[in-house]
């Protein structure tokens, strides 16, 4: 079988968490920036350097970056000049005592507590245990006096014993060493946790780079602090998936097209100093697109961009797009020179939420069994996009997606008639691209905005946004700031216009996710109006977002069509 008539295969991994730190204060207000190193991104990147035949396109928001970088250098000043950690459940693990308040005893040992119950915690007996003694203290207020030093220093080290990746734990003695000693954790011990966390953060983005060196792996960008673009560029387009949906007050975000060149220079000039080259493509956040950010997408230089197979559904119902035509081709949009790809919904999805529950043998097999569908049903040049966060999956996964992920590269590196490839050499090698006459603005989730505007709390989030937009503006004009200053707003106001608060607001969130992002974006919007010599509005000090909800997976990631 010749490489001509192989089914070309992209399989794209979005890295990204929203900036965590109190700009401020630099205090990280939550870990999941170095968690995710040291479990999904090593992982993501070990399986890859263990099948060399592999390619995948690996997409990194730069906000990442710049806190993976962050972490490294806060924890080798810790290991060699003895310098503080900004992190509280890090410097927790390398404290030598506990704290005297209950409160905070409580606090650590319930942040403790937050990893997947059956494939993290219950994996590990001595690790269970400990979560259950922790439930009884959530019970037993007044025992919390009498828990020791001893406890609290067990459940640390486990807790990052648990998150750390696969390929750690089958490799480096030191964690096997750990895992079964089990209990009675020394300092010192603690100490070593914080070497291994402090290696893998420094050589994880270097990792990366030497693939992409290599030509194994594609890099591509994201907006610098993960903005939605077509909201910022106009709020009304939310209404061309969602017709009638309510929209905020203001009439649209001040100035916004400026913003996303803002976040689209800071990006790229981020990814350059991160990994050497201009990155050839974007992954528009969450996949947002509309016919306006393509063309600022390609003005700006990019060769291809990707969305959401549903953004493409619903532009080829248009009757300007009259050639009927299928999701397995990228697609440009009249009056732009960017490639467009469409994501893979039904296999994107399958990963995500289906296959954690299936056999890893029978879970690939299955997928393999699509694509060779695909392949015989789809006769010529064809292209499949899979597009999936890559990092939220995992933990529902056995072993961290150990053995699925293995299998996956193998089975399709030596498949006769499916090429893993990447969207610039899909390009390079002449892929078909389609005509695409109207476009559909939306998002990789139901093809729409609605994770991000459209509901009451959403709105008041943007109409919040809107206020300390103009303030910033107002700043700006009457040339009431330093240089320094501007530079510290622009900032602190790129991350204000990150997608993720806009993502937890809402009731059908869980509690807990929406109280901790819904107090630090309203702390970011605080810190912002301070930067400009104002005072933060009354409202900046009250909730306005609840959540009760417990949807599929935690929240953290949704599937790309509605069920």
């Amino acid at each position: 079988m010749t490489d001509k008539i192989k089914l070309k295969l992209v399989l794209c991994w979005h890295m990204h968490q929203p900036e965590y730190r109190d700009l401020q204060t630099g205090e990280f207000k939550l870990p999941w920036t170095y968690l995710h190193v040291i479990k999904d991104y090593v992982d993501m990147v070990a399986h890859l350097e263990a099948v060399p035949e592999a390619k995948a396109v690996v997409n990194f928001a730069p906000i990442l970056l710049e806190q993976i970088e962050e972490y490294a250098n806060q924890v080798n000043g810790y290991l060699h000049n003895d310098l503080s950690l900004t992190d509280p459940l890090l410097a927790a693990l390398i404290a030598p005592s506990i704290p005297e308040d209950p409160e905070d005893r409580l606090k650590l040992v319930k942040d403790c507590m937050k990893a997947n119950r059956d494939r993290q915690i219950n994996r590990y007996p001595a690790f269970k245990k400990l979560i259950e003694m922790t439930e009884w203290l959530e019970q037993h207020y007044g025992s919390l006096g009498y828990v020791n030093a001893q406890f609290i220093n067990d459940i640390l080290v486990w807790y990052h014993l648990a998150w750390m990746g696969e390929s750690v734990k089958l490799t480096d003695s030191r964690v096997k060493y750990l895992i079964e000693k089990g209990s009675g954790y020394s300092l010192r011990d603690r100490i070593e946790v914080v070497q291994i966390i402090g290696e893998l953060l420094a050589n994880v983005l270097r990792r990366y780079k030497a693939l992409a060196r290599k030509g194994q792996i594609e890099l591509s960008v994201t907006p610098y602090a993960h903005p939605i673009i077509p909201l910022l560029l106009d709020l009304k387009t939310t209404h061309e998936a969602m017709p009638g949906a309510p929209l905020p007050e203001m009439e649209g975000y001040p100035g916004g097209e400026d913003r996303v060149r803002w976040h689209l220079e800071k990006g790229v000039e981020t990814f350059k100093r991160f990994f050497g080259s201009k990155p050839k493509g974007c992954w528009p956040s969450e996949g947002s697109i509309s016919e306006q950010t393509l063309k600022i997408l390609s003005d700006f230089g990019f060769n291809w961009a990707a969305s959401g197979g549903s953004v493409l559904n619903n532009s080829l119902k248009q009757p300007e797009n009259k050639e009927p035509t299928g999701i397995h081709h990228p697609y440009k949009l009249k009056n732009t020179k960017i490639a467009c790809f469409f994501r893979d919904d039904g296999l994107s999805d399958l990963i995500g939420f289906e296959y954690s529950k299936w056999h890893a043998d029978d879970a690939v097999s299955d997928l393999i069994h699509h694509l060779e569908n695909i392949a015989a049903h789809e006769p010529g040049n064809k292209v499949v996009s899979i597009i999936m966060d890559g990092e939220n999956a995992w933990e529902y996964f056995p072993e961290n997606g150990y053995h699925f992920l293995n299998a996956l590269y193998c089975r399709l590196a030596s498949h006769p008639a499916i090429e893993l490839t990447t969207f610039s050499d899909c390009l390079k090698n002449k892929a078909v691209v389609k005509p695409l006459s109207k476009l559909v603005a939306g998002s990789w989730v139901y093809g729409s905005f609605s994770t991000w505007i459209g509901s009451t709390d959403k709105n008041r989030g943007w109409d919040m946004l809107g206020d300390v937009k103009c303030a910033f503006d107002k700043a700006l004009q009457t040339n009431q700031l330093t240089d320094k200053q501007v530079q510290q707003a622009e900032f602190q106001l790129s991350v204000c216009e990150g997608s993720d608060w806009f993502w937890w607001f809402g009731d059908y969130n869980p509690g807990e996710a929406v109280s901790s992002f819904e107090k630090q974006f309203r702390l970011n919007l605080a810190n912002l109006y301070r930067l400009l010599g104002e005072e933060p509005p009354a409202y900046l000090a009250l909730s306005f977002t609840q959540g009760s909800g417990d949807p599929a997976m935690g929240g953290a990631m949704r599937p790309g069509i509605e069920h």
